[in-house]
């Protein structure tokens, strides 16, 4: 696919637009390729006159606009091409020009500057969002709002990473590897990890700054055994102050890896909330993504712990997996609303890059994503219906049908740290590898951020030099 950007500055959000309709295209400036696309962008601005020209296979479409006094010539352009984009394919996103990962963030600011009335206006009428899709941001920034207010200039939380799992899911873009593989660098890497936690302890203690939140990601964190999660949670114990932490959270997401003694030291360990990730409830479509398990045992790790004492699990869902079908979907949504489960976050499949080329016969075909949209809708109404409110959501690149995820919950079980993550309400501090410390200056909001290396084997490689980098924390705040 070709992209010409000729006399404007808004390349970025050209791109951006162009991926909502052709998510899988490799977009090019056309300087390279010799030979000829099917699928060929023109956008261009010659003083306040835009025009677009675009060819997709066979069907053609130009389209011109006069930028008037006042308008925003960047919204405009992407309006435009948005606009020729849908003529030609058929195909209407729903959150409109909005290709943005914080749509509730944004209606905040919006709110700030103009309303609420005036922003849920500019959202349906100049970014062409759909007015469902609007008053989901809405309602989301209100829920926001009322656990970042929560947080205080001194708050930080802790994100701890766990990158194994028991096999690696089809679908998955997260640095996570099969247990199987890499099974001889868990317990060096365990080591590792509680060394690491140990400098950011003191660090945090030396800066008297206080923990809200620690939530243990990966990867699934349960794939360690009991006696290496429990080192991990004595280590935070002895080396954190939480006598202000407010949720601990630990993925148990793959039933396959959760069992008894695992749970009780979770509990044991004072963790509040944990998830339990049936991702859907249909076996065919576990092990068409790669996973080991069934619904059965998925189903048998939630009741085991609810047996050890959990009384706040989460339970994930994905809308748009291969094989999956607009009733099997409502089966995997109305089995963990049966369950009772104290939150569900419903994720949009996000389509991974790979060599794939649009043809004419699929190029307008959007029945994935129609059905997909499909799901995402009985899962709104649905969670609505039975007492559950919406109170965080996110968006991915490249998400089927440019659609969002969305975790909802019952009143009070709102996970906090997935807020305070997603507005960037203050410092989180992570350890493990694949791990990024997020460092919020909370008088600028200026935000730096210190990576870990990516993959287990660099993490032990390099550990010196991620305990050296672990300095810019204390650098950080002495300059603030």
């Amino acid at each position: 696919m070709i992209l010409k950007i000729i006399n404007h500055s808004f390349g970025y959000d050209m791109k951006n637009l162009c991926t909502m309709f052709f998510p899988q295209e490799k977009i090019t400036d056309g300087r390279d390729d010799v030979a000829e696309e099917n699928i060929v962008i023109s956008t261009k601005q010659e003083d306040n006159v835009l025009s677009v020209d675009a060819k997709v296979f066979d069907r053609q479409l130009s389209k011109k606009h006069i930028v008037e006094e006042n308008e925003d010539t960047a919204t405009a352009m992407s309006v435009l091409l948005y606009t020729v984009l849908q003529e030609l394919t058929g195909f209407t996103p729903p959150w409109g020009i909005l290709y943005g990962v914080r749509p509730a963030k944004l209606m905040h600011r919006m709110c700030g500057e103009m309303g609420e009335e005036g922003a849920r206006d500019y959202f349906i009428n100049t970014f062409l969002a759909q007015e469902k899709k609007t008053d989901l941001a809405l309602e989301v920034m209100e829920k926001e709002n009322k656990i970042i207010s929560l947080s205080q200039e001194d708050s930080f939380s802790l994100y701890v990473s766990i990158p194994f799992c028991p096999t690696r899911c089809a679908y998955c873009s997260f640095v996570s590897h099969s247990i199987e593989r890499t099974k001889r660098l868990v317990e060096p890497y365990t080591d590792l990890l509680c060394k690491e936690l140990e400098r950011i302890g003191k660090i945090a203690k030396e800066l008297n700054l206080r923990l809200e939140t620690v939530y243990f990601g990966g990867g699934t964190p349960t794939t360690l055994s009991a006696p290496q999660l429990t080192k991990l949670f004595n280590t935070i114990e002895n080396c954190f102050d939480l006598s202000h932490l407010r949720e601990y959270t630990v993925e148990a997401g793959r039933p396959d890896t959760v069992t008894e003694d695992k749970l009780l030291a979770l509990k044991n360990a004072g963790v509040t909330r944990i998830s339990i990730n049936p991702q859907t409830f249909n076996d065919s479509v576990l092990e068409a993504i790669g996973r080991k398990h069934t619904s059965r045992q998925t189903i048998d790790a939630f009741e085991l712990a609810r047996k050890c004492g959990f009384d706040n699990i989460n339970m994930d869902l994905i809308a748009g997996l291969p094989l999956d079908t607009l009733d099997s979907f409502k089966n995997s949504l109305d089995t963990a609303v049966g369950l009772d489960a104290e939150s569900v976050t419903v994720h949009t499949l996000a389509m991974k890059s790979a060599s794939y080329i649009v043809t004419k016969e699929n190029a307008f075909d959007f029945s994935d994503r129609l059905i997909t949209s499909d799901m995402v809708d009985y899962s709104n109404e649905t969670l609505h219906k039975n007492g559950y409110y919406p109170y965080y959501m996110y968006r991915q690149s490249k998400s089927l049908g440019n659609l969002e995820n969305v975790g909802w919950c019952k009143d009070g079980m709102d996970c906090l740290y997935n807020v305070f993550m997603m507005d960037e309400t203050h410092s989180v501090f992570a350890a493990g590898a694949g791990a990024v410390t997020r460092l919020k200056n909370q008088n600028t909001s200026h935000i730096e951020r210190i990576y870990n290396y990516k993959y287990p084997y660099e993490y032990i490689d390099n550990f010196d030099e991620i305990l050296n980098r672990k300095n810019g924390i204390s650098d950080f705040y002495n300059e603030y």
